[in-house]
């Protein structure tokens, strides 16, 4: 088992880590939970049938920890938001927080293109990364996400439409945004 998980570690450790950076944008969270990733793919090796790649079992893994990431979130910010009366204040609370500096991203056109993969639906999101980034191929990605290969290729389409668009309409505000 100790061999089985550091040849795994080895060869995917990176990619695992930099797709759940690009999900949640921040590095301490991301190593939470790359470790929820680990815990789970040690509890669950055994039931591994290799009916996919160890590679796509393991992003498919990732991607569930991180949606339940989010959706735990999800449920949290509404409990705040139900004792809070925010409405009364008419402010709202915004996340300011900048990418980590220790990404580097090389230039303003490509800051702004991961500024707008968060406004992307999760979806959009997740296959833009997987195909884009991780350079996943359109069959992994859909075994990844378990989509089927024709809703890849659509939420790839209006994802970088959705993208284009964002980017277009930044150009025309004088790239300010």
């Amino acid at each position: 088992m100790k061999v089985m998980f550091e040849d795994l570690y080895d060869k995917y450790h990176q990619d695992l880590f930099q797709f759940i950076f690009y999900m949640v944008k921040d590095k301490p969270l991301t190593e939470d939970l790359i470790q929820e990733v680990y815990i789970k793919v040690l509890k669950s090796y055994e039931n591994f049938k290799g009916e996919s790649s160890e590679k796509t079992w393991l992003f498919s893994i990732a991607r569930h920890v991180t949606i339940d990431y989010f959706r735990s979130q999800s449920r949290k910010r509404k409990r705040i938001l139900e004792f809070f009366d925010w409405s009364e204040k008419g402010e709202h609370i915004q996340d300011s927080k900048p990418l980590p500096e220790d990404v580097a991203i090389q230039n303003e056109e490509l800051s702004r293109i991961y500024t707008y993969l968060d406004k992307c639906t999760v979806d959009q999101k997740s296959v833009l990364i997987l195909r884009y980034i991780q350079s996943f191929s359109i069959q992994e990605t859909a075994d990844i996400l378990n989509f089927s290969v024709s809703k890849v290729k659509t939420t790839q389409h209006r994802g970088l439409k959705a993208v284009k668009n964002l980017f277009l309409d930044d150009q025309e505000r004088g790239g300010d945004q």
